[in-house]
C-alpha cells in the first residue's frame, strides 16, 4: 500500500489506486466496488471503536461499583458521548487536530510503559513453556490449525486502518513521501509495541478462564486486577487503554469522513453533489463528517434492540478492509507483471525487486483475513453466537451492485487524474 500511496497520493486511497492501475475495460467497476468497500470498512470501524470505548467505560463502572448492572442502552449513551466528542474535535477544533495527534502519539508511547511496567513487575508470572508451547483450543474446534486461523482474525483486526494516512493525502504536503513513510512507521511502531504487550500479558495470564469470564467483559481488566490487587490501580491502567480507544475513534471518524467526501466527489455515493461540498471558511467536508456521524448514531440504536445484529455490523470491518487490500494488491501485481520495465511511474517510495514477493505475501495475508473473518467463534453456533457478518457483507455488496446498475455506472467515472497518470 505504501508503494501505491506514493505513486497515487489521492484521498480515495484504494479505490483511486485500483482505478488508475486496472486495465481500462474493468477499471471503472472495480474502482467503484473498492470505493464502496472502503466506505463500509471505515464507517464500521468508526462505529466499532466508539462501541468498544463505551463498553470499556461500562466495564470500569462494573469493576468499581459492584451493584451496577450494565444495560445495552447504557453502552449506547456512552457511545453517543464519544461520537459527539469526536465530532467536536473534527469540526470546531479541527485546526488543532495535528497538534492533538502529536500529543496523542507521545501519550501512546508513555501509556504503553505505564501499563507494561506495573503489570510485569507486580503480576504473577507463568513459565515460558506455558506461554510458547501450550496451545489452548477453548472454542472447541476439532482441528487446532482451523482454530488458529479463526483466532488469527482477532489479531489481524489490530492492523486494519494502516491505510488511514492515504485518505488524508490531499491535505498533506509532499504526500508521496510523507504518507507511505507514516504508514510504514505506524505498522512498525504499533506492531512492536503490540507484540511486546501481548507477550507480557501472556506471561501474566494466570487463569485464562477467569479472565475470559470476568464480569466486566474485558479480560485485560482481570489481568490488571490480578497484577495490582487494587481497583484504583486497575482503573488507572485500564483508563489508559480507554483513552487510546477514544483517540482511535477520533482518527477513524476523520478517515471515514474523508473517504466519504472523496468518493462523493467522484459521484460514487447517493447524494454525491451534497456530500462533496467543502465549507469555505474551514475548508472541511462538513457534510461528509455529518454523514459519518449520523450513520454511527443510527447504528448505535441497533445495539439497544439486538447486540447480535450490531456485532455483525462491527465484524464486517475485517471483511471489508481486507477485500480492499486484496483488490488493490492484486491489481498492482497484475500491473507489475504485465507492464514492461520502466513504464510504471513509481513515486519516491518504491519496493524495487522485493515488490512482487511482498505483494504476493500481502495477497495471501488478505485472503486469510477475508475468508476467516466470516467464521463463527465456535462450532455449532446458535442464532446468538453466529457470525452474521457474511450476511451483512453480502447485503451491502448486493446494494452497491444494484446502485451501480441503476445509477452509478452512468455517473461514476473514477478519479479525473486517471487520464494523466496512464
Amino acid at each position: 500500500m505504501g508503494e501505491m500511496a506514493s505513486m497515487i497520493p489521492l484521498s480515495g486511497g484504494q479505490y483511486n489506486w485500483v482505478a488508475i492501475l486496472s486495465p481500462p475495460w474493468c477499471s471503472k467497476f472495480l474502482s467503484y466496488f473498492t470505493g464502496w468497500m472502503s466506505i463500509i470498512s471505515w464507517q464500521s470501524a468508526f462505529a466499532g471503536a466508539s462501541f468498544l470505548g463505551g463498553s470499556m467505560i461500562q466495564g470500569l463502572a462494573r469493576l468499581n461499583y459492584s451493584n451496577y448492572e450494565p444495560e445495552r442502552w447504557h453502552a449506547t449513551l456512552i457511545f453517543y458521548a464519544i461520537v459527539v466528542l469526536s465530532l467536536i474535535i473534527n469540526t470546531i477544533v479541527a485546526r488543532l487536530l495535528p497538534k492533538i495527534e502529536s500529543v496523542v502519539l507521545i501519550l501512546h508511547i508513555l501509556g504503553f510503559f505505564c501499563v507494561l511496567i506495573p503489570m510485569v513487575y507486580l503480576g504473577p508470572h507463568v513459565s515460558a513453556k506455558e506461554v510458547f508451547a501450550n496451545f489452548t483450543n477453548a472454542a472447541g474446534w476439532s482441528d487446532p490449525g482451523l482454530s488458529f486461523f479463526i483466532g488469527l482474525s482477532t489479531g489481524m483486526f489490530a492492523f486494519i486502518g494502516c491505510d488511514a494516512a492515504s485518505h488524508m493525502a490531499e491535505e498533506i504536503e509532499n504526500a508521496s513521501t510523507i504518507v507511505p513513510t507514516s504508514m510504514l512507521a505506524s505498522v512498525i511502531l504499533n506492531g512492536s509495541l503490540g507484540f511486546a504487550m501481548v507477550i507480557a500479558t501472556l506471561f501474566c495470564l494466570r487463569d485464562a478462564e477467569a479472565a475470559l469470564h470476568h464480569p466486566t467483559g474485558f479480560p485485560f481488566i482481570e489481568i490488571f486486577l490480578d497484577a495490582t490487587n487494587s481497583r484504583a490501580g486497575t482503573t488507572a491502567m485500564a483508563s489508559i487503554v480507554v483513552m487510546a480507544m477514544i483517540f482511535a475513534t477520533i482518527g477513524c471518524h476523520t478517515t471515514a469522513s474523508r473517504m466519504a467526501w472523496a468518493f462523493a466527489r467522484e459521484r460514487g455515493l447517493p447524494g454525491s453533489g451534497f456530500l462533496a461540498k467543502v465549507e469555505s471558511r474551514s475548508a472541511l467536508p462538513l457534510y461528509a463528517i455529518g454523514l459519518s456521524t449520523i450513520v454511527s448514531l443510527v447504528l448505535a440504536l441497533i445495539n439497544i434492540g439486538s447486540s447480535t445484529t450490531f456485532h455483525a455490523l462491527i465484524s464486517l470491518t475485517i471483511a471489508a478492509f481486507y477485500s480492499t487490500f486484496l483488490l488493490s494488491a492484486g491489481i498492482l501485481l497484475h500491473k507489475r507483471l504485465t507492464t514492461p520495465y520502466g513504464h510504471i511511474h513509481y513515486g519516491p517510495f518504491r519496493l524495487g525487486r522485493l515488490g512482487v514477493p511482498i505483494i504476493i505475501l500481502s495477497i495471501l495475508y488478505s485472503v486469510i483475513g477475508f475468508f476467516f473473518s466470516f467464521w463463527p467463534p465456535s462450532p455449532r453456533p446458535t442464532a446468538v453466537t453466529m457470525n452474521w457478518s457474511v450476511a451483512v457483507f453480502g447485503g451491502t455488496t448486493i446494494f452497491s451492485l444494484v446502485f451501480w446498475l441503476i445509477y452509478g455506472r452512468k455517473v461514476y467515472t473514477g478519479p479525473l487524474i486517471e487520464i494523466e497518470l496512464r
